[in-house]
């Protein structure tokens, strides 16, 4: 499946940003879900995830109580509410999916990536 995503920009910290994924093939329905992110110079990591059709959602320690991350009923999108966002929040977001397994055991399936800078 390919996926889009996007809803990246500059923000200031403290600001919100909601990120979207989407597939131009259909339907992200039975796949596990998530996004990870990579900051200039360190490894990509995982930020969320989410299962189908939603019932659990597992997130990084770094981000717990301030991102949610949510899917439509039907398929289409997978987004990524980003509230009270901190300067180390900057990094490219990428959208994964896998139809087997939760994303943070594996990803099947990379987004394109979107940007994401949070000035202090």
């Amino acid at each position: 499946v390919q996926l889009q995503a996007f809803g990246g920009g500059v923000v200031q910290a403290g600001g919100f940003l909601r990120l979207s994924c989407a597939t131009s093939e259909g339907t992200l329905a039975y796949y596990y879900m998530g996004w990870f992110r990579q900051a200039p110079g360190k490894e990509r990591e995982f930020v969320a995830e989410i299962s189908w059709p939603g019932r659990n959602k597992n997130y990084a320690g770094s981000v717990k109580g301030r991102f949610a991350i949510a899917r439509d009923n039907i398929g289409h999108t997978v987004d990524l509410q980003m509230n009270s966002l901190k300067p180390e929040d900057t990094g490219i977001y990428y959208c994964a999916a896998n139809r087997a397994m939760p994303v943070s055991n594996g990803v099947a399936f990379w987004g394109q990536g979107t940007q994401v800078t949070v000035s202090s």
